[in-house]
């Protein structure tokens, strides 16, 4: 699939909204056959613009109410050092988003956990002894007025 037309885009619009919602339902909201719908969103699977589906979990009673976002700065660009970090980071269970980024800083985290002393742990006995790491800013969430992810 190379371009996503109009149909298509309505139908991953629904999808977003209820990724559990039947193939009728979904045809009636897009205005397609079931048919067309189910052949469109097998397509969308098939090419990988439907990558999968996600259960959106409440983060205050998953134990994950503590969000903050993390600026990491490294004092070595090489490959292996790269590497390294982000090895590290993807057996860090506070850490649901890991993005290497351009700018004054290599990484953008994305940390979840209980509560203040949970990230006090992460940032000291994580990062805080990462032998690449050389400066660590902690942006704190204090609100989420618009959160889309999935």
């Amino acid at each position: 699939m190379s371009e996503i037309d109009g149909p298509s885009r309505r139908i991953l619009q629904e999808l977003k909204r209820d990724g559990r919602i039947s193939n009728v339902e979904l045809a009636e909201r897009v205005n397609l056959s079931p048919s067309t719908c189910l052949r469109r969103v097998q397509e969308l699977e098939r090419t990988g613009v439907i990558r999968g589906y996600r259960v959106v979990t409440d983060r205050d009673r998953m134990g994950r109410g503590f969000v903050a976002y993390v600026s990491v700065s490294l004092s070595s660009h090489t490959k292996a050092a790269l590497e390294d970090f982000e090895h590290a980071m993807e057996g860090a269970g506070e850490v649901v988003e890991c993005h290497n980024v351009a700018g004054s800083f290599e990484y953008l985290l994305r940390i979840e956990c209980r509560d203040l002393a949970g990230y006090k742990h992460f940032h000291t006995d994580i990062l805080g002894t990462h032998p690449h790491v050389s400066a660590i800013t902690t942006y704190l969430v204090m609100g989420s007025p618009k959160d889309e992810r999935a």
